[in-house]
């Protein structure tokens, strides 16, 4: 700890930047800023965000990460320690930030608190903006930097710190918006759900230096074989049942834009001691074993896919930056590429017939890896990359995305010997979905709709003997719904009038 206190950069104000260089044998490299504020001046302070940093430095220097930790920062400290971050990353690079501290929420978008943000009151949002760091910004910065994979963590769900009695608090949330509209190759993780708090101690006499989120994140980001995703979901279930003891909710949320699986230390358990490639610890997130055929390292436009669950099965639409004059691909790592064969269009920018971009895969494809390669305007091949195909990730993700593009669509009202509201809709896309809350004439979903398990095999059919509607009292004039997603997510508070 006291080499980091060690490392004070006094022109800016940035504190402990403890940075180990290691060299590793590719271009690509892993940067990370944590940062911890405690010492606010004008709204409530904080007891353990500079140890949720200082233990989330420890833990990513163990993961190869070459980190900068900053303590206490001000506006004008925590502009400069980002300007340092961005001249600290380099385009291929993995960029992980974490910020432990008061977070705020004005109208869907999130703000860093510095220490000395001032004492807000109704009316005053604008003091809160121009005083803070929008989290946005900091995605933004990472792609500007052109970074291969960004994550981001905040452990910042707390309480309105602008609440005063006998004042009005400026109009906002404590806890954090979602951030569902990620650009590619990012990966954030908050450490509570909308609405929810962050606790930072279990009782009185929970003696441990961190909050219960960090404290939690920092341990299952150490285990062996567990990719980000796996990482998040073991955080949530843990957080969640710790809170649960003390009759606390918290559900930790995270939100995946990532193409590949990511390893931040290590490949699969399952992986035999030998056959693992002797590599530096630094290297960049790893995929999986079953990946063995690598993007080419110099190739910036490796194909990605989208897959769509239909009737008939999957449908696999391959997206390729490059002018393509063919697509061919394989399952796995041996046999015959096949031709997906060319559209009665022409591609404006090759003047030839454009490759048909997707293929059709049967409804009981298992898990694998998708090898695809195509024919550039040169005439030379590139590839073969190699694209995942998880049938229950790619469901779920399918079917949010449905959700999300229709959600006005998620409640209907009817006439029928009395008052009908049916969510069929939400039923037909239920595999997405782990709960429903709807409220009747009421903004606050407290009742719980009961939807039939996810069938795989034919995910989008309801069952004969569900009921995809509730009977209602005929003065009913509203219904709110709030969607639980299967990643821990929560939706927009949806209010459907008659």
């Amino acid at each position: 700890m006291t080499s980091w206190l060690s490392r004070i950069l006094a022109a800016t104000a940035v504190v402990a930047a403890c940075i180990t260089f290691a060299a590793p044998a590719q271009a690509e490299k892993r940067v990370a800023l944590v940062v911890g504020n405690n010492d606010y001046r004008n709204v409530p302070k904080l007891q353990k965000a500079v140890n949720d940093a200082r233990t989330m430095g420890d833990t990513l220097k163990q993961l190869g990460f070459t980190v900068m930790v900053a303590e206490n920062q001000n506006r004008q400290a925590f502009s400069q320690t980002l300007l340092a971050f961005d001249k600290a990353v380099d385009a291929g690079d993995t960029a992980f930030f974490f910020y432990a501290g008061h977070g705020f929420e004005i109208a869907g978008q999130n703000f860093l608190l510095p220490t000395d943000v001032p004492a807000a009151t109704e009316g005053q949002e604008e003091l809160v903006r121009d005083a803070s760091i929008l989290a946005d910004r900091i995605i933004e910065r990472m792609q500007n930097r052109k970074v291969r994979t960004a994550i981001l963590v905040f452990d910042a769900c707390r309480n309105n710190p602008f609440e005063r009695a006998g004042t009005r608090a400026v109009a906002g949330g404590g806890g954090l918006a979602p951030m569902t509209q990620l650009p590619e190759g990012v990966f954030s993780i908050f450490s509570a759900g909308p609405r929810q708090t962050a606790l930072d101690r279990l009782s009185n006499d929970d003696a441990n230096p961190n909050s219960v989120f960090t404290r939690t994140f920092a341990k299952e980001l150490t285990q062996p074989g567990a990719n980000l995703v796996q990482v998040a979901q073991r955080t949530r279930r843990l957080v969640s049942e710790l809170a649960e003891t003390v009759r606390h909710k918290q559900i930790p949320v995270y939100f995946d834009q990532m193409v590949d699986d990511v390893f931040l230390n290590g490949l699969t358990k399952a992986q035999p001691e030998a056959a693992k490639p002797a590599e530096p610890l630094q290297k960049l997130a790893a995929l999986p074993p079953l990946q063995r055929l690598q993007p080419q390292n110099d190739s910036v436009n490796a194909p990605i896919a989208m897959f769509s669950r239909h009737n008939g099965g999957w449908t696999v639409v391959f997206s390729i930056a490059d002018p393509t004059l063919g697509i061919s691909w394989r399952i796995g790592d041996s046999g015959d590429f096949r031709e997906t064969g060319f559209m009665d269009t022409l591609d404006p920018r090759t003047r030839k017939r454009m490759p048909n971009p997707s293929i059709e895969l049967p409804a009981d494809a298992p898990a694998a890896v998708i090898q695809v390669r195509y024919v550039d305007t040169n005439g030379e091949l590139q590839g073969p990359f190699p694209i995942r195909f998880d049938p229950e990730a790619a469901l779920i993700r399918d079917q949010r995305k449905i959700l999300d593009m229709t959600a006005t669509s998620w409640l209907s009202f009817r006439e029928y010997n009395g008052l009908l509201v049916y969510y069929t809709h939400l039923m037909s896309y239920r595999c997405a979905i782990r709960e429903v809350r709807v409220g009747i004439d009421s903004g606050v979903p407290d009742k719980v709709l009961k939807m039939p398990p996810c069938d795989p095999r034919d995910p989008s059919v309801i069952p004969h003997d569900a009921q995809p509607y509730l009977k209602l009292a005929p003065a009913t004039r509203s219904v709110s719904v709030e969607l639980t997603y299967r990643d821990g997510s929560v939706s927009e508070i949806k209010s459907f009038r008659r």
